[in-house]
């Protein structure tokens, strides 16, 4: 290949001469940007909010405020989930704004998570800590780098039957902090030593990378005779979470867990009728 047919703006300025000419058909000039747009403000706003509140986590560690640690970690969740459904509301997606979203997953789920898990337990066993601490951030790191990889492909098994690809990143970090939940509700030192802690969070990190399939909460349809009980039941949820917060986080972590399992199984049986109607 000669120098010239490697050169990208040579290659740019000879498909921009031989192209249209129209104002709408160009592609954007090299070094240059539009900018955003001013709907797509409102979501990487909350994206970037959502960063500040996991690394501010981080912060809560060092003073040894854990509760407020694992709080901010929470927090950066919940923000996670409004950013994507207001960026689909407003018809504001944009490559930027996935991007962003993801390098704000990877801080807030995968090294904030392991910073603050390693100052609170894993630190009084620094090789065995630090290794898993690793494990969990490299893990989501993976994770997240291998969802953005899957974007424009067409063929996504799990996704086309309504199914996530291992374990996603908010709910990972919410596992990873299991062992702390369960110190907070029950004030046991055995929830807190790094024997149970190291291999649990090395756990989590496997359950993330995996290629099983795991739920995916926005393909749950309620019917409409149970849709009243699915509110009461998400008003006591939130009840509880403010009366009992520890023990409410630790319930949901061992429901997700429970759950898989029966999503396996599930997933099995909607394969084989996919398969049996494109026969």
């Amino acid at each position: 290949m000669s120098t010239q047919d490697a050169d990208p703006h040579r290659q740019y300025e000879e498909r921009a001469r031989l192209g249209p000419k129209s104002a709408e058909d160009e592609k954007p000039v090299m070094g240059k940007s539009r900018g955003l747009s001013l709907r797509a403000m409102a979501p990487n706003a909350i994206t970037a909010a959502a960063l500040c509140s996991g690394l501010t986590g981080i912060r809560f560690a060092i003073s040894e405020q854990w509760a407020a640690a694992a709080v901010a970690i929470i927090v950066a969740g919940l923000l996670d989930g409004m950013d994507g459904r207001i960026a689909r509301a407003l018809n504001a997606q944009s490559r930027f704004g996935a991007e962003l979203d993801s390098l704000a997953d990877s801080l807030s789920f995968g090294t904030a998570p392991a910073i603050i898990i390693y100052l609170w337990s894993l630190s009084a066993e620094p090789r065995l800590g630090w290794f898993a601490a690793l494990a969990l951030a490299i893990c989501c790191a993976l994770r997240l780098a291998r969802f953005n990889a899957q974007i424009d492909m067409q063929e996504q098994p799990h996704k086309s039957l309504g199914f996530l690809t291992g374990v996603p990143a908010p709910m990972g970090a919410g596992l990873a902090f299991m062992p702390y939940y369960l110190w907070a509700a029950t004030d046991l030192d055995i929830f807190r030593a790094p024997e149970l802690v190291g291999p649990w969070l090395i756990a989590v990190a496997l359950l993330m990378i995996s290629s099983m399939a795991t739920p995916s909460w926005t393909s749950l349809r309620p019917r409409r005779g149970i849709r009243l009980w699915v509110l009461a039941f998400v008003g006591l949820l939130f009840a509880a979470l403010l009366v009992e917060p520890w023990w409410t986080l630790s319930v949901i972590g061992i429901g997700y867990l429970a759950l898989l399992p029966f999503t396996l199984l599930r997933y099995a049986k909607v394969r084989r009728r996919a398969a049996s109607s494109a026969e």
